[in-house]
Formats: C-alpha cells, structure tokens, sequence
C-alpha cells in the first residue's frame, strides 16, 4: 500500500480515479483548493497552484502523485489568458515537480493534452515521438510543463511519467459532447451523415487504469505516452453508435464537408466544424507493446456509460 497525492481530485477524471485507487488498496490524499471542496479521505488544502503554492504538508510521506489540475477550457486565447495557462499549467507544474522531487516522492505522472502534438488537421496519426507543434496557448503551456518536469526528474530522483490524450468521454462529461449526446438523444437532425473523418476518443475508465499503470510500471518513467480507446471513429459513426447506446435511431442528413464548412466561416463557427468534420488520430500502441496495457472497455461499452449517465441525470431531473 502506497500513499498517492491526486491533484484535480474534484473533477471529471479525478473523482474516478481516485476511487480507483482505493480500490487497488492505495491511501488517498487530494491537494484542494480551499476547505469547502474537501473529498472522501484525507485532503490537504493548497490554495491556487502557481509558482508559489505551498506543497510540502500535501506531498509529506507521499509515494506517486498524480497531477490533473489544469487551467483548461477558455474560450478566446489573449495575452492575459495565456499568462494564466502558464501560471497554473506550466509554473504550476514546475513548482510541484520541485517540491516532489525535494520530499523524496518516487514518481510524478502528468495528465497533458494531445493538443501539444497539434490539433489534427496535418493529416497524420500523432505518436509520442513527434516534434511537437501546439498551436495555441493551452497546448503550449501543457508542453512547457511537460519540459519542465523531465527537467526536475533529470536532477534528482523523480521519475516523471507524462500522458496526452485526446478528448475524454464517461459519466458526467461536459461541453461539446454532453450537448452532442443531447442532440442525438434529442433526435435532432444532424448535417454530419457524409463526414468521413477519424478521431481518437478515450473513456474515462480506460484513462483512469492508464494512468494508474504508468504510476506503477518501471518502464513508464521517462516518456511520453498517448492513450486511446484504441478505436478511432468518424463523427456520423459516433452519432450513431451514441444512438444506439441511447436507445433512439440518428436523424443524419448527408451534408457535404465543404458545405458544412462555408456554413461554418458565414456563421463565425469555423472551429466547432473543424473539430466535427477534422481528423485526429493518436497512437496509442506503444502503451500496449511496451507495457502490455489492455483498455479495460471498448468504446462502444464507454459510450453505454455514458448515455446510462444521461438518461438518469434526464430522468431525476423530470422528477
């Protein structure tokens, strides 16, 4: 039994995997950001995390820590936004590297983003060893942190293991696929039935035992991972195979790309069809080569999760 610090520990992925860990009979702590956002077990309170965050009562007698708090999810990038992401995500980061490696913590494991390898639109299915091109403030912070980590973990005894993924589905999941999943549940008709594109999903157990195995794995330290459902699927075959999980038929109309795309310049929507007609694909291989790592659900087993999630959040909330 080992003594595991989780950061992030309130959100999406940070609820499962904590309850993942002790599960496998792990000791728990979280870093939160004030008293009132306490989680089950034993939690220490950090304040913001920055380049000054205090982490030594957090990381005292810890084994591994986890680190999945990022300043995520702003909308227009701007000087001042980029200053934040770099503030949490990238001196953030350095900071608790730091701090780790002074109080002996054997491994740090770092949630990144495939957003450092770029957003798809090259064509090319991302590996762990390609130049990174980021392309926006967020991706470059990520990438920044990722540096800065190996960099601490290159002078002393840390070892760092960093994973990227792309987008991340589960219970509970928000923004752009939450509204996807109510528009397929909705019947709504869709223009997405000639989309013909590839993209690379993960569930949000499958990431959970991911990152569970690289906190444990003697060969993880040192690299950079992605991780995968290891299922890349067109937007049009989501749609449907989300409709079956919901238990309802897609309404897809076969709108061609380019159309889509014109719709989304005049409209002021580029990005969100980019993102609904673009491929983008990761390799997730060398996770299963190398350390012989199985996701534990198939993506369509993921997506029944999900849509179970919200037919009873649907249903609790009619009544």
């Amino acid at each position: 039994m080992s003594t595991v610090l989780v950061t992030g520990a309130n959100g999406f992925v940070g609820r499962v995997l904590c309850e993942r860990l002790r599960s496998a009979g792990h000791e728990v702590r979280t870093a939160i950001r004030d008293a009132s956002r306490a989680t089950p077990g034993e939690s220490v309170v950090v304040g913001d995390i920055g380049p000054d965050t205090v982490w030594e009562p957090a990381l005292r007698n810890v084994e591994a820590v986890i680190h999945l708090a990022a300043r995520v999810h702003v909308l227009h990038d701007s000087p001042d936004n980029e200053r934040l992401y770099f503030m949490t995500n990238t001196a953030g980061t350095h900071r608790l590297a730091q701090c780790a490696s002074d109080a002996g913590v054997r491994r740090l494991v770092l949630l990144s983003s495939i957003k450092v390898n770029g957003e798809g639109d090259d064509g090319r299915i991302y590996r762990a060893d390609d130049a990174p091109a980021p392309v926006d403030a967020y991706g470059r912070s990520k990438l920044a942190a990722e540096g800065h980590a190996f960099d601490v973990a290159r002078t002393g005894r840390l070892a760092v293991a960093v994973l990227r993924v792309p987008l991340v589905h589960g219970p509970g999941v928000r923004a752009n696929f939450l509204r996807l999943v109510r528009w397929v549940a909705e019947r709504r008709p869709l223009p997405l039935g000639a989309v013909d594109n590839r993209r690379s999903l993960i569930g949000l157990d499958n990431l959970c035992d991911l990152l569970t195995l690289l906190m444990e794995h003697p060969s993880a330290a040192g690299q950079v991972w992605l991780g995968s459902d290891g299922e890349d699927l067109s937007t049009s075959d989501l749609i449907r195979r989300l409709a079956r999980a919901l238990g309802t038929s897609p309404r897809l109309l076969p709108v061609p790309e380019r159309v889509l795309r014109l719709l989304g310049r005049v409209t002021g929507r580029s990005a969100e069809i980019a993102r609904l007609c673009g491929s983008l694909q990761v390799d997730s291989g060398p996770a299963r080569e190398i350390l012989g790592w199985q996701p534990p659900r198939s993506v369509d087993e993921g997506l029944a999760q999900v849509a179970n999630w919200y037919l009873a959040e649907k249903a609790a909330d009619e009544h």
